[in-house]
């Protein structure tokens, strides 16, 4: 699926995704020259900025990211792809105003056009009501894709009601629905490792797994985030779209292909066949809590009470987990258990899958007292890389065992880290949608959680708090199936737990 020539027209363009992710991302797309020639971005914004003034700003925004890496060639390179257009997105003349300056013939823009909406998603309603109004999404002369960024509503209803909003003015095949997790290298590896490697398929069920665990756990607060954050907490924030998103691609059977369609369909199946969680088990399903006064990498840290912008009152959560059960044929009755936090002990995502315990009958009269279980440890971020945990005799006269992890690296040394923003952007051209979110994934996602916010809504009167700096509230622990389950938050072999 080859790139094609295309204009960006990137909305919020002087925003802070914008600065930290957009604009370093395409640079470093054009710098290895996957940017096609004749590809132009037009970068729109409020600002009373002319031409020069914007190239200083993209220059900042460039240098900071790229640091001793910055080429002066390339920039200049991408620099000459640039259009600044000032205009209001709540003014109807600033879209006039741009389809005049696309059909520009001395401008020679590019007749594919991709919309980046790097907008609040209360503004995506009224910003696709004047592209439309103004014949810009019409597909006559070229391709006209729309990438939106979450969060995709705020509840089912809500998912619902912009989805409407959308279908008004473009089809399903043009939106692109962008979920940057699914652009980490890492994600995309768990498909890789999964159905290339025939060693494992046998064993990736619920007679050798005893239980999944996926985790995001970040050091930082809120960020000064306190206004947008407190309205949406850790669970409408990560569980409902990246964890479940993750949940997915472990579980889900062998698509046909890999071709966008039939990768999609295979998720939307995991989705559907997760156990409803009615309001009355909501408990015994999810925990929440919030993080309080703690320390961080020996800094004293505020509690999210005392954050700007945060009522003192708020029980929005910080910290979300759930136990959630897929009721098909290959996972009946094995849980998955996904968290997620803020201000915890260490930032990483991982994928945890821990199998059963082998019979212990041939221990029983040797000195072996105990003996882990065997785990396959993927982690996304900021360490990428699969680890196989297996039990080995240690060396000696005595029958001892201890655990030992086979190391399957990732990356080579000499092999740069790829941002999953530039995988996005870069299959927007391509036209490939396999990364990128089905309205019915998104529906199916906050049908899982609806539950559990409508629960949490209601109960004001209190949440648990977890010190920050800490691997969060011990109370979490109620969502395992077994004494025997923990929470692992190491990706290297855990001292032994179980008696054997």
């Amino acid at each position: 699926m080859n790139a094609e020539p295309c204009t960006y027209v990137i909305y919020g363009s002087t925003g802070n995704l914008s600065r930290i992710k957009l604009m370093p991302a395409l640079y470093h797309l054009d710098e290895a020259n996957h940017l096609p020639e004749g590809t132009r971005i037009i970068a729109i914004g409020r600002r009373p900025w002319d031409q020069a003034t914007w190239l200083k700003e993209l220059r900042e925004m460039i240098e900071q990211k790229v640091k001793s890496n910055f080429n002066e060639a390339v920039f200049k390179r991408f620099s000459e792809r640039f259009c600044y257009h000032r205009g209001d997105l709540h003014e109807a003349e600033a879209y006039a105003a741009l389809a005049e300056l696309i059909n520009d013939p001395e401008q020679q823009f590019s007749k594919n056009i991709a919309y980046y909406l790097s907008i609040s998603p209360a503004d995506f309603g009224q910003v696709l009501e004047l592209l439309s109004a103004n014949h810009l999404f019409e597909e006559e002369y070229g391709w006209r894709r729309v990438i939106i960024e979450k969060p995709f509503g705020y509840d089912l209803d809500s998912a619902q009601a912009l989805q409407k909003k959308i279908s008004l003015h473009l089809t399903e095949e043009q939106v692109y629905r962008i979920d940057h997790y699914l652009g980490k290298g890492m994600v995309q590896n768990v498909l890789v490792f999964r159905f290339a490697n025939v060693m494992l398929e046998p064993l990736w069920n619920r007679n050798y797994i005893d239980h999944i665990q996926i985790t995001h756990s970040e050091e930082i607060g809120i960020e000064g985030r306190g206004e947008y954050y407190n309205s949406a907490g850790a669970m409408r924030d990560m569980l409902q779209s990246h964890l479940l998103q993750m949940m997915t691609l472990v579980a889900m059977e062998p698509p046909v292909s890999m071709e966008a369609e039939a990768l999609r369909d295979e998720k939307v199946k995991v989705l559907k066949s997760i156990r409803p969680i009615p309001k009355e088990a909501v408990h015994g399903h999810a925990f929440r809590a919030q993080y309080a006064k703690g320390t961080v990498n020996g800094v004293k840290v505020n509690g999210y009470l005392q954050e700007d912008n945060v009522p003192p009152n708020s029980t929005t959560e910080t910290y979300a987990a759930m136990k959630l059960y897929v009721d098909n044929w290959r996972w009946r009755g094995v849980p998955f258990y996904l968290r997620t936090g803020k201000r915890l002990a260490k930032a990483q995502s991982t994928i945890s899958i821990c199998f059963r315990h082998p019979p212990l009958q041939f221990f029983r009269d040797t000195q072996v007292h105990c003996m882990n279980q065997n785990w396959v440890l993927l982690g996304i971020q900021p360490e990428e890389c699969i680890r196989i945990e297996m039990t080995v005799k240690e060396p000696g006269l005595e029958m001892s065992t201890r655990t030992t992890s086979l190391d399957a690296s990732f990356r080579n040394q000499n092999e740069k880290a790829i941002d999953a923003y530039e995988d996005l952007l870069l299959d927007v051209l391509k036209g490939d949608r396999s990364l990128f979110l089905r309205f019915d994934e998104v529906e199916s996602a906050w049908r899982i959680v609806d539950p559990i916010l409508q629960t949490w809504a209601i109960e004001r009167d209190y949440i648990a708090t977890y010190p920050a700096g800490s691997w969060g509230p011990e109370d979490s622990r109620r969502l395992f199936d077994k004494e025997s389950q923990a929470w692992r938050s190491s990706l290297t072999p855990e001292a032994c737990k179980y008696e054997v």
